[in-house]
């Protein structure tokens, strides 16, 4: 899986941080970064949840 933000949706609520904080970080201005682009299936079911909370659907997974 690879993740995608979509930085015209991105509010940085860090709800995706909350729930993966592994995968994703809110820094400064509230921007989003995304610290592994294509995780592992260690993290899929963390990361799914980023997607699924995420309050404004800025973000999404595309499959290998």
């Amino acid at each position: 899986m690879r993740i995608v933000i979509d930085d015209d949706l991105c509010q940085g609520h860090g709800v995706c941080e909350s729930e993966a904080p592994e995968v994703f970080e809110l820094g400064k201005g509230h921007l989003v970064t995304v610290l592994d682009q294509s995780p592992g299936d260690s993290q899929r079911s963390a990361v799914e949840a980023a997607v699924r909370f995420c309050p404004t659907h800025a973000i999404r997974l595309e499959e290998d």
